[in-house]
Order: C-alpha cells, then sequence, then structure tokens
C-alpha cells in the first residue's frame, strides 16, 4: 500500500516522499523590486531542512502589475534569477526538490493603478475597475509568462506550477464569470491557459513536469462547477500539463477561511474526480495538517502528493514530525536525530 512516505517519480522529477509545501505568498519583498529576501531563503530551507519532498516558491508574477501587491516575488527581470538560484540550490544540499508558481493576479492586483482582466468587471464593490486586455495584449501576455517560465529554468527548479486558480488571471480567463470577451479569447475561454502551457513547455527541459493549479469549483452562484473544471482540465491536459494541483474558490467572497472550507479534507473529493476523469496524476490540498489523514489520502489513492500549507507554516518540520508519528522511514539531518 502507498503512504506518504513512498518516493514520488513523474517524468524527470523524483522525489524522496509525497509531501509538499504548496506555494504561500509571503509579502514580504523589501523594495518592491520582486526580488526575493533573507526572509524567502530562510523560509523555504527550514522546510527542506524539515524533510518536505517538493517546495513549490510562492506566486511569482510575470510582471510588477501582476502582482496581488506590491511586496510579492516577480520574475520578470533577469536580476530576479540570482535570488531565486540561492534557494533553490541550498533546498536541493538538503534533500528537496523545488518548483515556483508562475502568476498574474489579473483583476485581483491590488496595488496595480489599473489592474487588467479579460472583461472590465472588478472583482467586488471594494475592488478597482480592471481595464480589459486587447487580443494583442493578451497574446504579449502569454509571452511574458513564456519569459518567466525560461528564467524559472534558469534558476534551477525541477518543476514549474502554472497558476490558474484562485480567481487569478488565467481562473479569469476559463470561468464564464469573468471573461465577457467577444475576439477568440473569449470565444475559446481555456485559448489563453493553453497558449501559456504551450509556451511553457517549450521552455522546460522535456522530462521536467509541468504542474498547474485549478480551482475545481467556484462557489458562487453561477459558477462553474467539477464537471465543467473536468472540461477545461481536459483541454490543458491535451496541450500539455502532467499533474494538477487541486484547490477550490476565488472568484466570490467565500474562500478557504469560510464556507465551505472549514472541515478537514474539504477539497479532496475534487482532486479525487479529476485525478479518475483524467487518469493524471494530482495533488491534494486543503487542511490535510494531520499526518494519519494525509496519509489516508494517499492510500487511499485519492491523490498521489498531498500539500501541506497551514502545517508548515506553523511548523517547518512538518514532515519529519509526520513521519515519527507515522512510523515511517524518513532522512533526518543528522544535527537533529537525537530529537525524534
Amino acid at each position: 500500500m502507498k503512504d506518504l512516505f513512498n518516493p514520488y517519480k513523474l517524468k524527470g522529477l523524483e522525489l524522496k516522499n509525497r509531501v509538499i509545501m504548496p506555494p504561500m505568498c509571503q509579502y514580504s519583498v523589501d523594495k518592491k523590486d520582486g526580488i526575493a529576501t533573507d526572509w524567502h531563503y530562510l523560509h523555504y530551507v527550514s522546510r527542506a531542512v524539515g524533510g518536505a519532498g517538493l517546495i513549490i516558491i510562492e506566486m511569482t508574477d510575470v510582471e510588477p502589475d501582476g502582482r496581488i501587491s506590491d511586496f510579492d516575488l516577480g520574475l520578470w527581470s533577469d536580476e530576479q534569477i540570482p535570488a531565486l538560484k540561492k534557494i533553490v540550490d541550498a533546498c536541493h544540499s538538503y534533500g528537496a526538490k523545488v518548483g515556483i508558481q508562475i502568476a498574474h493576479a489579473g483583476r485581483k492586483a491590488e496595488d496595480a493603478e489599473v489592474p487588467v482582466a479579460p472583461s472590465a468587471i472588478p472583482f467586488d464593490e471594494n475592488s478597482k475597475m480592471p481595464r480589459a486586455l486587447s487580443t494583442n495584449e493578451v497574446k504579449e501576455m502569454v509571452e511574458k509568462f513564456r519569459s518567466a517560465v525560461q528564467r524559472a529554468v534558469k534558476a534551477g527548479v525541477d518543476t514549474v506550477e502554472i497558476h490558474g486558480a484562485h480567481g487569478y488571471l488565467i481562473h479569469q480567463f476559463h470561468s464564464p464569470l469573468t471573461n465577457k470577451r467577444e475576439d477568440e479569447y473569449g470565444k475559446d475561454l481555456t485559448k489563453f491557459g493553453r497558449e501559456i502551457i504551450q509556451a511553457a513547455k517549450a521552455e522546460i527541459p522535456e522530462d521536467m513536469p509541468l504542474i498547474m493549479r485549478i480551482s475545481a469549483k467556484e462557489y458562487v452562484e453561477g459558477g462553474y462547477g467539477i464537471k465543467e473544471s473536468i472540461a477545461f482540465a481536459r483541454e490543458y491536459q491535451q496541450a500539455g500539463v502532467d499533474i494538477f494541483d487541486i484547490s477550490s474558490g476565488g472568484e466570490g467572497p467565500i474562500a478557504a477561511w469560510g464556507r465551505p472550507g472549514t472541515h478537514a479534507a474539504y477539497q479532496v473529493p475534487l482532486a479525487q474526480e479529476i485525478k479518475q476523469a483524467l487518469d493524471i496524476p494530482v495533488i491534494a490540498v486543503g487542511r490535510l495538517d494531520d499526518p494519519i489523514l494525509a496519509n489516508a489520502v494517499i492510500g487511499n489513492e485519492a491523490a498521489d502528493l498531498v500539500a501541506v500549507g497551514r502545517g508548515m507554516l506553523r511548523n517547518p518540520y512538518w514532515a519529519l514530525e509526520a513521519a515519527a508519528k507515522l512510523k515511517k522511514e524518513t532522512t533526518t539531518p543528522k544535527q537533529y536525530t537525537t530529537g525524534f
């Protein structure tokens, strides 16, 4: 039977276990230049020491106005590569593999003077009115994603995650709630996402798997559900996605801290449905902090990998403590063996 501490291999990505640190924004850039700081280094490397198999660096944006806030990471400049490479190299030295989430916040870019979106529809009554991208600007945006992925590869990452969830730009394009365009990107709601996937695949090594995070359900009136997300995920799979990271929400007032989203493993059934429908590996996420529960997700084959967010924010050594609780073998740093 599979468990949380079995190794996992997908194409050229080999993980020592199935524990993932998911991307979680730190809002900790010092000079609004998008460059990773000492905080980011300590934050990620400590989780590598703490036993995570894969660390996915937080939402990293393709242009300055694509950030949720001015204090987010970016990959729109070569000047941003060295600080990320330093983090990646250090994580590798402690046995973890590293991915990075490439994104654009679209209409949810809070510090952009005028955010951009598929259509001029604000997120809510307190948000800025976004400007609809022209058709040419959408094509230019695909190239911005391409360039960011190219820089991520130069930084030495082991995998790239395209952020198509949580109400950010790619999600805004494939949701009928937010895409009211009449051009080619409105007639085909997955065209933008597919073109980004194809651009990313052209920039990453052939044996590097491409991850895509999607919201499998919107939780808003008129929003899409699992049936629709399976359909658009199938399009993204055909475009080149190798594994889906299954989350939910983002287009309405209901988020992970609201309802639904208050009970453990609330998103696991969504991950399992997509895994079965598409016959593709999936990452489960969402209140899986209990090691017994996280292990059961793997053992029951509901997902292939488990992402532990809040648990790892609280405890960098979550994976080491989970192995001890589950009585599984893992590599503990020799300096810490007496603690276990």
